[in-house]
């Protein structure tokens, strides 16, 4: 059997690897400035995570949510400490796609209604509703194309407003931060624009940090650079640090009721813990203090690269936007000098997701071969 042929691949085969390097078959090292998709969060084979990891698998690795699971509840104690989102309370799945479809669910659920509202450019999975709310036509089976929803440009309050007094919609759905569309990001008074006119109109603000999530602004959640309560926050790729695992944070107007959602895998024994000591590491080795700091230098340094139009995001979600697409650069940048990073739907941003535990000392290295390709 051959394995079905969907991803363009790199001849690379990464074997081991150790926080922000990987290594191949031949002992090759890799920079790692890509994360996997910004999923590894603090660093490769965490000494802390594998032995966590290793001890809980030794007791007991998978049981159904049929039974008390004491893990699950430390979890969202922990979490809720940690990212400042209190009063809310988590549902645990498996993966970013099944977040968001829990999400989306639970607002029409909620609310009632099945209109969405996404925005041009934003990617939220590739399941059911999840990949009909993302912007990219050529994803999106006929199947799917059977929900219900309006993708609006970035910024444009007026004709959200316009949407949600139809009183049809559910939810409106957005990353704060736009992960594969390129790292695109509005304004202050757009986001809280979106926070005012669901609770006007009864749709559910859901705040997508699959991505952005888990420190990776600098922020735990890149939405609370802002004055506004999502209803439901979805979460993935980051709080598992490669572990299989996603979730969402319920707002307490939102109430739970038996059989209202429900998982096999999720929020299992190995999910927790994982996630548990992703928590811990953030905490005790400071990452969201080191995502800002070594972020500053990043802007800082980029100043001085050729053809750059400009630098996008926030802390270690970043995008350089060149003059021309990426696409060669980066295939250099893999080849000849080692490093990994990451491409967008614009196809002019080389996308930077590394890992938290990222030092100066790396990123000059990306510099170096950089300006070297540009020069």
């Amino acid at each position: 059997m051959s394995l079905f042929n969907v991803y363009p691949l790199f001849d690379i085969t990464p074997v081991t690897a150790k926080d922000v390097f990987v290594y191949d078959e031949n002992n090759c090292q890799y920079l790692d400035l890509y994360g996997g998709h910004a999923v590894i969060s603090i660093g490769h084979s965490h000494p802390t995570y594998v032995k966590n990891i290793r001890a809980q698998v030794s007791k007991i690795g998978f049981y159904s949510n049929s039974i008390q699971n004491p893990l699950q509840v430390a979890l969202a104690k922990k979490l809720a400490r940690v990212s400042g989102c209190n009063s809310y309370e988590l549902f645990l799945c498996n993966s970013g796609a099944e977040a968001n479809e829990n999400a989306l669910k639970l607002a029409s659920f909620h609310t009632g209604k099945k209109k969405v509202i996404a925005f041009k450019n934003g990617f939220h999975g590739r399941t059911s509703a999840a990949v009909a709310v993302t912007d990219n036509p050529k994803i999106i089976a006929p199947i799917n194309a059977q929900q219900e929803v309006e993708i609006l440009a970035l910024g444009d309050l007026e004709s959200l407003e316009k949407s949600l007094s139809k009183n049809d919609v559910c939810a409106v759905i957005i990353e704060c931060i736009q992960g594969v569309g390129g790292l695109d990001e509005s304004t202050a008074v757009f986001y809280e624009g979106i926070d005012k006119l669901c609770k006007k109109y009864n749709a559910c603000f859901i705040a997508d940090e699959v991505q952005s999530g888990f420190g990776r602004t600098g922020d735990f959640f890149a939405f609370q650079k802002y004055n506004v309560t999502p209803d439901i926050i979805s979460i993935a790729k980051g709080m598992g640090n490669g572990f299989p695992v996603g979730g969402i944070l319920v707002h307490p107007n939102i109430k739970a009721s038996f059989g209202l959602l429900g998982t096999t895998f999720g929020g299992n024994h190995l999910a927790c813990v994982a996630v548990l000591t992703v928590l811990d590491v953030l905490e005790k080795e400071r990452l969201l203090h080191n995502t800002l700091e070594v972020s500053s230098y990043f802007l800082r340094r980029a100043l001085n690269v050729p053809r750059l139009k400009t630098v996008k995001g926030r802390g270690l979600m970043l995008g350089l936007e060149f003059e021309f697409p990426i696409a060669e650069l980066r295939k250099n940048l893999i080849y000849k000098h080692k490093i990994f990073t990451g491409s967008a739907k614009n196809p002019n941003v080389l996308r930077i997701l590394p890992p938290l535990t990222i030092k100066k000392e790396h990123l000059e290295l990306f510099f170096e071969a950089l300006i070297s390709e540009l020069s």
